[in-house]
């Protein structure tokens, strides 16, 4: 018998796959497709263990396709530029193309030897000028539409990494790259007009049945759409109109005191000549340099201070004091609340902290002799209004409407709709990333690089310090450019693009990845898309997923595609912990997957990362799996080697019916699993059990010295059903059962229902609801055929003996019931 060598035989089959081109994915209109995609790494020159969990749940879903009968698309990228490159660039003194191209070169590898079925003719990566050119591209068609444009504004900066950072890129007040403490910068900053996209990709998030719910609430939550009100509260001594925008207008008779945001154009004017300016300014000051994420953070203590001004409100006409407070942004809404700290927690616990009047205007039923005095929190309930004036005893939820519209007629204020999403800011002053194609030029101003001129490229010889802004503004060759309108001396916009906008269209590239001519061929487009698989982690919940929804409605805009969305179902994985902790270097619990395969193998490293837990859920990495894996493979291995051995024989009826059963039904009951949730450790265990029922088999068929066709049906279906998890290995047992290679090109077996008919049924018999005996029946019996058989079982007739029978309920197929 021959040992399973799985080096030699892992080497091999690699080595096959990439010779035949055996997942080269043709373009076949005529063919049923499927696409399944990973979402692309960073090239940091190892893969990790969710690496390997996310590529391995992708891969298993390709080959499954594959064997299936569809035409699939299974492609690998790298999202290669970012500031980790350009740190470790300068951390080493060398090129950041270098390093990234180094990285790739090492993950390729390991990609490789992990046997996952991509199709590497289309491997792209985004630091590439045929790539990053279409970024360019993309760009000058939303500059064309206004889509793309360039404001000042208040932007977090990280002094250490000297860039901008998105709010999501802010992590406990701190870069995420570096955790430097982030500050406020007025930048003048490139953004692109997601905004204008917001109904679209709020209303279309709904049509997404095959994303999970948590997802779809994220995306929700960061669109953020509120319903409310715009009402004019007055400064009391110019007349200055301040309008706020809230989400309960019901509550506005017991607002207490309004609060600006720290930013409010009107501040300045309404602290000028006030005691209270020098203090008020320093509080500016503090507030600019915290960020967005800090400033709305719920654990946080929420500052303020008293601007010595008062806003008059239009519905009471009474007199409450201006605050200005850090919790309040300008970004939404109108960058001015009315606070109702009865009613609202944040406004409880600021009036609390500052001393501020309470008013109750909602009644809460369960305690309607409450007064504010002895609130300790603030009531956020339905109820009853009080306090209100003509609105007196309405239930709340109506009395928003109905206020509402009351202030309207009365000019006091209006109904409004805000969006908590803004624009998306794209400039980084980094080196590693996409130039924007913009130059300046006094005569011309804000001129687009001509389509014909793409790409911009980078300049190799950029000094790339870590300090004093972007190195792209210190090479005069780079910067000092003719105007491409007028001829005369201009300059060049230095940023580089957030490198989320390499990756909110890559899946789209891959479709025709050579393509020179165009961004994608629309026909290969419009056959592979949309993507029926996108797998990846849940930290990618937001912002890739949302931005690259807003990619896929920009092309459609542009009649480049004809679909809204691009991921049709989403899976989201679990991490891999070790020690109940994420993997990581500084806590030295890496496990590096080389060493797992150098030991056990690819396919056991597979099969235990697939087996360990559903793909959704974390689990906590134990090598006593992959020591379980690797026996495993060695039975399903041996099982082979022994069956091979034995000539063909005589079916023993009793035993091959079993087996049979045993077989097809281990085929459903996988291809339930695969289909139905990637519930692959079910399956797994399943096969398993196959397993189990074919050791008996195998032994009776070599005391016979032959192995009876059920036995090698059934070894051929575990093999087949294991071949999109362990490919290596049953690639090599496929061969020695007698076929030709590919396994993964082989049918995906079927089951015969037939053959899971029983003849038979085995019946829970109950006597007055509890389990008495168990009687078994024909399948086909009918209701008096099985009354008779269960009153004529013996220990039936002990519970019933000299009780009349009252009624006999009988669920087919299951139980019989006597009430006696």
């Amino acid at each position: 018998m021959n040992k399973y060598d799985f080096p030699a035989i892992e080497s091999r089959w690699q080595k096959y796959w990439q010779e035949q081109g055996t997942f080269r994915s043709v373009f076949q209109p005529d063919k049923p497709k499927y696409y399944v995609l990973e979402m692309f790494p960073y090239p940091s020159g190892r893969i990790h263990m969710g690496h390997v969990r996310n590529y391995t749940i992708g891969d298993v879903v390709a080959r499954y396709r594959m064997m299936a009968g569809f035409n699939v698309l299974h492609p690998m990228g790298f999202d290669a530029f970012g500031q980790p490159a350009e740190n470790a660039a300068i951390k080493r003194g060398t090129d950041p193309k270098a390093w990234t191209e180094q990285c790739i070169g090492w993950m390729v590898n390991e990609l490789r030897r992990m046997g996952y079925a991509y199709d590497w003719e289309r491997e792209l990566s985004t630091h590439q000028p045929e790539y990053y050119r279409w970024n360019q591209w993309i760009f000058l068609k939303m500059f064309a539409r206004g889509l793309a444009y360039k404001k000042g504004s208040n932007v977090n900066w990280c002094p250490a990494c000297e860039t901008t950072l998105a709010n999501e890129e802010v992590v406990n007040g701190g870069c995420w790259r570096c955790q430097t403490p982030v500050a406020q910068k007025e930048l003048e900053q490139w953004y692109l007009k997601i905004t204008a996209f917001q109904e679209e990709l709020l209303a279309d998030v709904q049509e997404l049945p095959q994303w999970p719910e948590r997802v779809i609430s994220m995306q929700q939550n960061w669109i953020g759409k509120s319903f409310g009100a715009e009402i004019f509260f007055r400064e009391a001594e110019s007349g200055s109109r301040i309008a706020v925008f809230t989400t309960r207008p019901d509550t506005i008779f017991g607002a207490t005191y309004v609060v600006l945001a720290p930013e409010h154009p009107l501040l300045a004017a309404l602290i000028r000549g006030k005691p209270q300016e020098p203090e008020v300014a320093r509080f500016i000051k503090t507030a600019a340099n915290k960020t967005r994420v800090a400033r709305l953070s719920a654990d946080a203590q929420k500052e303020g201070v008293f601007t010595g001004a008062y806003a008059i409100n239009p519905v009471n006409n009474e007199r409450i004091p201006i605050w200005t407070a850090d919790y309040v942004l300008m970004d939404y809404g109108t960058g001015a609340i009315m606070a109702v700290p009865t009613h609202d927690q944040r406004d409880f616990l600021f009036a609390r902290e500052h001393r501020l009047p309470l008013r109750l205007v909602i009644a809460d039923a369960q305690r309607p002799q409450l007064s504010p005095e002895q609130m300790d929190c603030a009531y956020e309930g339905a109820g009853k209004l009080v306090n209100s004036a003509a609105f007196d005893g309405m239930d709340n939820e109506p009395a928003k409407a109905a206020i509402t519209a009351w202030m309207q007629e009365r000019g006091m204020g209006r109904e409004k709709i805000y969006f908590r999403l803004r624009d998306w800011l794209i400039s980084r002053q980094r080196y590693w990333g996409t130039p924007i194609p913009v130059i300046y030029c006094a005569q011309c101003g804000t001129v687009p690089v001509p389509e014909s001129a793409l790409p911009v490229l980078l300049p190799p010889d950029a000094p790339i310090t870590g300090t004093g802004g972007s190195p792209l503004a210190k090479v005069e060759a780079f910067v000092n450019v003719a105007c491409p309108k007028c001829g005369k001396p201009a300059r060049r916009e230095t940023d580089t693009m957030a490198t989320f906008f390499d990756s909110s269209w890559y899946f789209l590239r891959y479709c025709s990845p050579r393509n020179s001519r165009e961004i994608f061929d629309r026909q290969e487009a419009k056959y592979w898309m949309t993507v029926d698989q996108y797998i990846g982690g849940i930290e990618h919940a937001v912002l890739h997923l949302l931005y690259s929804r807003f990619f896929t409605k920009f092309f459609r805009s542009l009649g480049l595609v004809d679909f809204k969305e691009p991921f049709a179902r989403l899976l989201t994985q679990g991490m891999v912990l070790k020690d109940g902790e994420v993997m990581s270097k500084s806590k030295g619990n890496i496990v590096d997957p080389d060493e797992m395969i150098q030991k056990y193998g690819a396919d056991a490293l597979r099969l235990c990362i697939l087996f360990a837990a559903p793909p959704e859920t974390e689990f906590d990495w134990n090598e006593r799996g992959m020591d379980g894996a690797w026996r495993f493979l060695n039975r399903v291995w041996t099982a082979v080697q022994e069956t091979a051995a034995l000539p063909a024989g005589v079916e023993a009826p009793a035993a091959v019916k079993d087996l049979r059963v045993k077989t097809h039904a281990t085929i459903k009951k996988v291809g339930e699993e695969f289909q139905g949730g990637f519930k692959f450790n079910t399956a797994i265990s399943a096969v398993m059990e196959l397993l189990n029922e074919i050791s008996p088999a195998l032994r009776q068929a070599q005391e016979q010295t032959a192995a009876p066709a059920a036995l090698r049906e059934a070894l051929e279906t575990a093999v087949l059903l294991l071949a999109p998890i362990t490919p290596h290995i049953c690639e090599e047992l496929w061969q020695q059962l007698g076929h030709a290679p590919s396994v993964c090109r082989a049918a995906w077996p079927q089951y015969d229902a037939r053959v899971l008919q029983a003849d038979e049924l085995t019946l829970v018999v109950q006597v007055n609801g509890k389990v008495r005996a168990k009687c078994i029946v024909p399948a086909d019996a009918g209701a008096d055929d099985v009354k008779q058989a269960v009153f004529a079982d013996a220990r039936v007739q002990e519970w019933i003996a000299g009780k009349p029978v009252k009624n006999v309920v009988i669920v087919p197929g299951r139980l019989v019931n006597i009430v006696v």
